[in-house]
């Protein structure tokens, strides 16, 4: 009977960035989703945006080896490769603060991180890892600056695969 019940745990994911609005919304979820985060598998994700490499070209410059494809000049692979690496480690070290944070409280959490548009990504991780509430925090960007910009919790909010709580900071 407990295998069963631990079969039908709920799966809630927090979605962070390096953001203040990102780390409010996982302080709020587990002050105020405790009881049922004990009762849930709790996921924190950070998703890593892909990143348009040709302004390494311009800082390499003199710097390190460049080379060149067809005339067009791209940086070199141990320079991309640096920077990807880089971006991985500021993941994880944000991942560890997040989890750090979330045993301080006694809840345990998985975390993980992806390559990709943040917002999509999230929604596809929600998707994959069959999650039943994704939490998330707003930057409270002001509608001329969603027009223009997106917004990840609006985007998530309308394709999401599961019920979307947007956490915004309060004073």
């Amino acid at each position: 009977m407990e295998e069963e019940g631990s079969k039908s745990k709920k799966k809630v994911m927090v979605a962070i960035d390096e953001s203040e609005c990102s780390h409010d919304a996982l302080e709020w979820a587990l002050r105020n989703l405790q009881e049922s985060l004990v009762n849930s598998e709790l996921i924190v994700f950070t998703a890593q945006p892909i990143s348009d490499y040709s302004y390494l070209y311009a800082s390499s410059v003199g710097n390190a080896p460049c080379s060149s494809y067809g005339g067009i000049p791209f940086a070199a692979p141990e320079l991309i490769k640096n920077f990807q690496e880089q971006r991985q480690k500021f993941a994880e070290d944000l991942l560890a603060k997040a989890k750090e944070i979330c045993d301080k409280l006694g809840i345990s959490a998985k975390t993980m991180t992806e390559v990709g548009e943040p917002k999509q990504t999230i929604c596809e991780a929600v998707e994959k890892h069959n999650v039943q509430l994704l939490v998330l925090g707003t930057h409270g960007k002001g509608v001329l600056e969603r027009t223009f910009l997106g917004s990840v919790s609006n985007y998530c909010v309308h394709n999401a695969k599961c019920p979307v709580l947007v956490v915004r900071k309060t004073d």
